[in-house]
């Protein structure tokens, strides 16, 4: 039994499967698979989502599948006109573009989730995983309202260049750092992550695991 995800990078891509399952497994009678689909951007996966989602679902390989689980980053779409005007704090987007995609798929085992902001804010979570330099400069806000302004991935690169004179590689050191990161110090600091956790786990015991 496994779920597909669709993701929107590469980091997403190579780390996010490995991370929902640290969380899941140990929660079910038994493993749960998570197979990883990679899109090329925010773009595509809105625009992909419904046809890749039923291809999965109704195809001649769609046995097995709980369900075909979306997930972006919420900073990503905010230039680009994707939010209705007068939609601006970040529980109001996630809410619209939740109910915008999944209108879209229009099947019932699609689920629609968002990192807020990006899922390096589920790294923010665990400031011990981060370089001592790193550490000492992190803001006081909670993971998940590190904004719009400046999203977690840009705090990151804007700490890494001032204290390691290095910039911050979303691969290279986002896979490294999401290896060390404890999934339940995530889950209890990022209400957006728990909520999408826990809806994994109620489906994964639906289909019997």
């Amino acid at each position: 039994m496994r779920f597909v995800l669709f993701t929107e990078g590469h980091t997403e891509h190579k780390v996010v499967g490995p991370f929902l399952k640290r969380w899941l497994d140990p929660r079910l009678t038994q493993p749960v698979g998570v197979q990883t689909v990679r899109f090329d951007g925010w773009g595509e996966l809105v625009r992909e989502a419904p046809k890749r989602a039923h291809f999965h679902l109704s195809g001649p390989k769609n046995e097995g599948i709980i369900a075909v689980v979306g997930l972006l980053d919420l900073y990503g779409p905010q230039k680009s006109g994707f939010y209705p005007r007068g939609v601006n704090t970040a529980t109001e987007r996630r809410r619209c573009a939740i109910k915008h995609i999944e209108s879209e798929v229009n099947h019932p085992r699609f689920r629609m989730f968002f990192a807020v902001h990006e899922v390096e804010a589920w790294l923010l979570s665990q400031p011990e995983i981060l370089p001592a330099a790193i550490r000492k400069e992190l803001p006081k806000p909670k993971p998940e309202e590190v904004n719009f302004n400046e999203p977690p991935a840009a705090l990151l690169d804007r700490l890494y260049e001032s204290r390691l004179k290095c910039r911050y590689k979303k691969v290279t050191d986002g896979t490294n750092l999401f290896g060390q990161l404890s999934p339940e110090e995530a889950y209890a600091a990022c209400p957006a992550l728990s909520e999408m956790l826990d809806a994994l786990l109620m489906l994964a015991r639906e289909a019997g695991l």
